[in-house]
């Protein structure tokens, strides 16, 4: 069984500073989650990494390689800048920084860029100042079309450029799906899962009444038959002697698809539409921490 935390081991460094604000990100839960991830790593491995609030949290208890990877390509290649190409980055921000309002905002959301490091440096700033640091994609042509958000570019700062640079030096970043990354995963690594979460509908005979739309993050969505063949996985993963977390939501089918599976249930705040009057989502969701069991 793979060591986890304990209460005489030495105190670690605080977590790194996610540099990007993601729907759904873990910074306020890294209390209730970290204490269930081994103290030595192997692999990590993390197929939706979002923000990346576990790994830059736990990156230095990785002794091999970080295989990090999300489907939405402007996020990866964000990630990507920050190993690679900081310097470069960093003035590219500050262009953006110096033309920052509400105009050009949409200026900037309705041009694509092919380039990578313009690609990325398009993406931090869209993520900044989009409402609630929301991003979606149109399902028909993959243009991002989130509004703006009220509220200026503040950039990166220069300690947090660096000590992401440092945690992704042995990082493989991948936009790519979960299938194919999970893949190599053996005993002694371990996997952070954080698939979005499926909609909560106000009526369960109702389907056209959701509470919560974010499951939208690319123009393909996340739907129960992802998430049915990802406890699938999850179970072979186990079998192979390979342990892994996941966030979820706390619902009857999360516990119905993970039934060997220890599940932490509680609730958390939650202010998706903490910019608008209109109820997204009950402020306090229900929340479970799914730990695979081998």
């Amino acid at each position: 069984m793979p060591s986890h935390p304990s209460d005489s081991a030495q105190p670690e460094e605080l977590p790194i500073k996610p540099f990007i604000r993601w729907v759904g990100g873990k910074s306020r839960l890294l209390p209730r989650i970290l204490p269930h991830v081994p103290a030595d790593i192997k692999n990590y491995y993390e197929p939706f990494l979002g923000g990346g609030a576990v790994f830059l949290a736990c990156a230095a208890r990785v002794s091999g390689r970080a295989r990090l990877a999300d489907l939405n390509e402007h996020l990866v290649a964000a990630w990507i800048a920050m190993r690679d190409h900081p310097s470069a980055l960093r003035p590219l921000l500050d262009w953006y920084a110096a033309r920052d309002s509400k105009e050009f905002y949409y200026e900037v959301r309705a041009t694509v860029p092919v380039a990578p490091l313009e690609k990325a440096a398009r993406f931090l700033y869209l993520n900044a100042v989009s409402w609630n640091h929301l991003w979606r994609e149109n399902s028909r042509t993959g243009a991002m079309n989130v509004p703006w958000g009220d509220r200026s570019f503040k950039g990166i700062s220069e300690a947090t450029m660096t000590s992401v640079r440092r945690a992704l030096v042995r990082a493989d970043i991948v936009a790519g799906d979960f299938r194919q990354v999970l893949v190599g995963a053996t005993r002694g690594d371990f996997v952070y899962l954080d698939p979005p979460y499926l909609p909560v509908f106000s009526r369960p005979d109702v389907e056209k009444e959701p509470t919560a739309k974010f499951n939208k993050y690319t123009a393909k969505t996340f739907e129960l038959a992802d998430l049915v063949e990802l406890a699938k996985i999850c179970a072979d993963l186990s079998e192979r002697g390979v342990h892994w977390v996941m966030s979820n939501r706390d619902t009857e089918v999360v516990h119905a698809l993970f039934p060997r599976a220890e599940i932490i249930r509680f609730t958390t705040r939650r202010a998706l539409a903490a910019q608008s009057r209109r109820e997204v989502e009950a402020h306090q969701s229900p929340e479970a921490i799914i730990i695979g069991r081998f």
